[in-house]
């Protein structure tokens, strides 16, 4: 099974930036692509960002558009989300996801993906 650890996580204050890293062991020919999910409290979780592993096609939802970049490292099997310009309201628990399947459309839901991991508080102060 895909095991997945984020790190990089904290607090920052507003306008600052946060690099996220996602370290995926035992990646297998079944992970085709890796997503970023993010959970602010009283919110149900919501889509940041997706890469897939084999054309790196990259899709991201609208409010991180021009501040966010997802990135991935195949040597190292690793996942990159840098965060820039960030702002309040992008205070969340960050999740990193693994797909069995490539990501095809900029509408992305958690349920394409398997494998989560255990999540990283990135806190923005006004």
């Amino acid at each position: 099974q895909v095991q997945l650890g984020e790190s990089g996580g904290g607090l920052v204050q507003a306008g600052g930036s946060l690099r996220l890293s996602c370290a995926v062991s035992r990646r297998t020919v079944s992970t085709y692509a890796m997503g970023w999910f993010r959970q602010a409290p009283g919110n149900e979780r919501e889509f940041v960002a997706a890469i897939n592993w084999r054309n790196g096609n990259i899709y991201y939802t609208d409010s991180v558009k021009g501040r966010f970049t997802i990135s991935r490292d195949n040597a190292k099997n690793t996942v990159y989300l840098q965060m820039n310009s960030l702002k309040p309201e992008d205070t969340a628990v960050y999740y990193c996801a693994a797909s069995p399947t490539e990501i095809t459309s900029s509408r992305v839901a958690g349920y394409q993906f398997r494998s989560w991991g255990q999540g990283t508080q990135v806190t923005v102060s006004s």
